[in-house]
């Protein structure tokens, strides 16, 4: 989870805002792969995510470390958030499926970990994991599957682990 609290702090200033999280979505949103109406969906999830999340939209509702922790840690031990965890990762999908053939290849993944300003190298090795089949692409339900496992499994050793790159202590 510190993983993904880092990738979610775009500005790098310790804490997740809500602006930090709408500037993500533009970074998949301006890959250009989604449609307008895909691009205004994708926001309207995100948007909800936040305030079901973490309540008020407001330049004042900062998410630190321990309090993004302790909210995924709610999330585990809720049957109800577990469902909506993953509701966004079809869009990221979509954004990263740049020929838009229902597969995401290595090159396309590259474009997923550029979003999350991690390097090449990190999404070549984060694939391998994640190509759980090793047939060289990632299908849909393994990106869904995969990404959702990230946020409900607690095994390090799971290859989900790698979804959004290395590993931060």
């Amino acid at each position: 989870m510190r993983t993904l609290h880092s990738h979610l702090d775009v500005n790098k200033d310790g804490v997740i805002s809500y602006d930090d999280f709408m500037l993500l979505g533009e970074r998949f949103s301006d890959l250009g792969h989604l449609t307008p109406e895909a691009k205004i969906e994708f926001k309207n999830v995100l948007n909800e995510m936040w305030e079901e999340q973490w309540g008020e939209i407001s330049p004042y509702n900062f998410i630190c470390i321990e309090k993004y922790l302790e909210e995924m840690q709610h999330v585990l031990n809720d049957s109800s958030l577990k469902k909506k965890c993953h509701h966004f990762l079809p869009f990221l999908f979509k954004a990263v499926d740049k020929d838009q053939n229902g597969e995401i290849s290595v090159q396309e993944f590259k474009l997923f970990f550029q979003c999350l300003d991690l390097t090449h190298d990190d999404a070549v090795i984060s694939f391998s994991h994640i190509d759980t089949n090793d047939d060289g692409k990632i299908s849909t339900e393994e990106f869904i599957t995969l990404g959702r496992e990230f946020f409900l499994t607690k095994d390090s050793t799971k290859p989900s682990k790698h979804f959004w790159g290395p590993l931060v202590d």
